[in-house]
């Protein structure tokens, strides 16, 4: 479904909703290379930097960059590093009053960018494992305000799935992105998540079926794939395909999303990008797909700039940027 550009930016200027995102705030200690190492050897790169990313800090940073009001639930260390994060995401707009502080380490990444955008990455979750199910409850009032719950899987599983319970009887709508990706979601997560953002890969390994032998997902069997995806508890999802855009599975209806092509930079956090935009969008009363087309948008934007939410914009800039 193509739209053109100017009639999907608008979407911008109605984003006014509100968001509560669970879960992760990682340093990003990134470095960039010629090219990715193989297993086992040693190569060059250039000087490190530490930037502020974690999934959900990523997700929340977008939407409340370009105008949502964001709230995020979640935990710091001790460490100097809780600081920059908090700092970072107060700059970005997000309300982080309800962010506890734990003893140890926060969450941190290892990153490696290749001369390409490309990149690997190496998760430790530190104070992201302590955010219990305890504290869900006891931050209950505050997280089931808003009109939209954002959910990843950097934080305690128990916890996710506690939230979108609480988000779910709430009446919330909650979106569960599948990532870091696990096959083995709970009945009960799954039961009390409105809608899930995947990737192409991810969708395959959770409803068991094969990719495509060439890797044409665009000349894959979507209908089949969309009802595939509701017996398994979703009846509305996003599937990202990369450089294809993506695919909106809404209520037995699907509709492709065509992606936005720029010269890449770095590709880490554009998935967050992406689905902090659908967030936002749903907060915002857009439909599954007019969220999905602007977020095609903002992520596109995040691939020109170094790091996740370093390269993030405003409405602004990303409406000049595409204009």
């Amino acid at each position: 479904m193509a739209a053109a550009p100017d009639q999907v930016l608008k979407g911008l200027d109605t984003i006014t909703g509100s968001i509560s995102v669970v879960g992760s705030m990682n340093a990003d200690y990134t470095v960039n290379t010629d090219r990715l190492p193989k297993p086992g050897e040693t190569i060059n790169g250039g000087p490190l930097q530490v930037l502020p990313g974690g999934k959900s800090a990523n997700q929340a940073a977008t939407a409340a960059r370009i105008g949502a009001q964001v709230r995020l639930f979640g935990a710091v260390g001790s460490d100097s590093n809780a600081d920059f994060l908090l700092g970072q995401l107060g700059n970005a707009g997000v309300d982080v009053s309800h962010v506890m502080t734990v003893p140890g380490a926060s969450g941190t990444t290892v990153i490696t960018v290749d001369a390409r955008g490309e990149n690997t990455i190496v998760y430790s979750p530190g104070s992201n494992g302590k955010v219990d199910v305890d504290y869900a409850h006891r931050s209950r009032q505050a997280l089931t305000s808003a009109k939209v719950l954002g959910l990843c899987l950097e934080s305690p599983i128990e916890t996710v799935t506690e939230a979108a319970r609480m988000g779910h009887e709430a009446g919330m709508t909650v979106l569960l992105n599948d990532s870091p990706f696990r096959a083995d979601l709970p009945a009960d997560l799954i039961a009390n998540s409105d809608l899930i953002l995947v990737n192409e890969h991810e969708m395959a390994q959770l409803l068991g079926i094969d990719e495509p032998e060439d890797g044409d997902w665009l000349g894959a069997d979507w209908d089949r794939i969309n009802q595939t995806m509701q017996d398994f508890g979703f009846h509305r999802a996003i599937v990202t395909l990369g450089g294809e855009g993506s695919m909106v599975l809404d209520q037995g209806r699907t509709y492709r999303i065509h992606a936005v092509h720029v010269d890449a930079v770095d590709t880490t956090g554009c998935g967050d990008a992406f689905m902090g935009t659908v967030l936002a969008g749903l907060a915002s009363d857009m439909t599954l797909v007019e969220a999905a087309q602007l977020a095609s948008y903002v992520s596109a934007y995040a691939a020109t700039g170094q790091g996740a939410q370093a390269s993030y914009g405003t409405a602004e800039q990303i409406r000049l940027r595409f204009s």
